[in-house]
C-alpha cells in the first residue's frame, strides 16, 4: 500500500502538528494526527470520508467516522478498529480547511 503525500489544512501553522489526510494507491483515505502519541492512522473509504466532510460542512448527516469529545480538550476520530486523538484547536484548523474545500479531492 503506497501512500501519497500527507496534506494538512492551510490553517495549520508551518511546523505545527495537525490532522493530516492522505490517500493510498489502493483508494483508501488515511487520517492521522502528527502529534498523536499512539501514532494511530485511521483508514477509511472515500465514501465514509465524504460523509465526514459533509457533516463538518454543516449538513448534519451522521458521518461514517465517529467524532467524540474526550476529557479536557481532546477530540477522538474513530472507526471500530482505530482511534486518532487530536486537540480542539487542531480539530478547529482541520474543520476550517474542510469548509474551505481543501480535502474534497480525497472524497472523489
Amino acid at each position: 500500500m503506497t501512500v501519497t503525500n500527507w496534506q494538512k489544512s492551510s490553517y495549520c501553522g508551518e511546523g505545527e502538528s495537525c490532522v493530516h489526510v492522505a490517500s493510498t494507491t489502493a483508494g483508501s483515505v488515511l487520517l492521522t494526527e502528527s502529534d498523536d502519541p499512539t501514532g494511530a492512522v485511521l483508514t477509511t473509504t472515500p465514501r465514509a470520508f465524504a460523509s465526514l466532510l459533509t457533516h463538518l460542512k454543516g449538513d448534519g448527516q451522521s458521518p461514517g467516522i465517529g467524532i467524540a469529545h474526550g476529557p479536557a480538550d481532546q477530540i477522538r476520530l474513530h472507526t471500530p478498529d482505530t482511534v486518532v486523538t487530536t486537540t480542539r484547536d487542531k480539530w478547529h484548523t482541520f474543520t476550517l480547511g474542510v469548509r474551505a474545500g481543501e480535502f474534497d479531492h480525497f472524497a472523489a
